[in-house]
């Protein structure tokens, strides 16, 4: 959890939760309350904590990777893309779950309840449109835009013969001969209206048409994470 990293922080650093508190005119015990609890922080906080505590790696603080602190040697961050369509609405404040589909077993079990599994994390980026949760890439099929360790933050389409936007980028969980197969890339339309052609980013694969029918979950991506690393 964020709360918890901030509480990891502050230990790092000697810093004493009335300090704190006092540096960022937050209320007396709304800092330590959360971290003791592990209860949210809120994004504007949040804001004032990375503002205050320039030292403080905020692709560490929202996701957990990469080191905790940036120096002049180590620093890491993190860009954020968005994908919006025109009728998006951006949400000032959301807290989105990013899950490990590994221990998930899948995007399936995961779009029919995500109440019944445990995040591993929340992420929280101010006015992102709103998005139903996060999960971490693999493959190469979309780099440059994406690559293996990204994080993709996605909305679920629920109606799959009617909800897809052609052309726009989607997280999808495929039938393959009874396996799940998991990918992101572009959806176009097929000759075939019972097909849909799945397009990559990368020049090196070939674009597939699966059946419509194959597809099992799928979800608009509507913005991603990397970490930039330099050392």
């Amino acid at each position: 959890m964020v709360s918890e990293r901030v509480g990891l922080y502050m230990k790092a650093k000697n810093i004493s939760y009335y300090a704190f508190e006092n540096s960022l005119g937050a209320s007396r015990g709304s800092i330590s309350k959360a971290v003791k609890d592990g209860k949210s922080i809120g994004s504007n906080m949040l804001e004032k904590i990375l503002a205050k505590y320039t030292d403080l790696n905020p692709a560490w603080l929202l996701t957990g990777d990469g080191d905790m602190l940036i120096d002049g040697d180590n620093w890491q961050n993190s860009s954020v893309n968005t994908y919006r369509l025109k009728t998006d609405n951006s949400v000032e404040n959301q807290q989105i779950p990013l899950y490990n589909l590994e221990a998930v077993a899948g995007l399936v079990p995961l779009f029919g309840d995500n109440k019944a599994f445990q995040p591993v994390d929340h992420i929280m980026i101010p006015n992102l449109p709103k998005c139903d949760g996060a999960v971490y890439v693999t493959g190469d099929s979309m780099y440059p835009l994406l690559k293996s360790g990204d994080i993709v933050m996605y909305k679920e389409v629920n109606d799959i013969v009617n909800g897809i936007f052609w052309g726009e980028m989607y997280l999808l969980s495929i039938d393959m001969g009874g396996e799940e197969y998991i990918t992101v890339k572009y959806v176009q339309k097929a000759e075939d209206s019972h097909y849909i052609k799945l397009v990559s980013e990368n020049r090196h694969h070939q674009a597939k048409e699966v059946r419509l029918d194959q597809v099992k979950a799928l979800a608009l991506v509507k913005g991603s994470i990397r970490i930039n690393a330099m050392t």
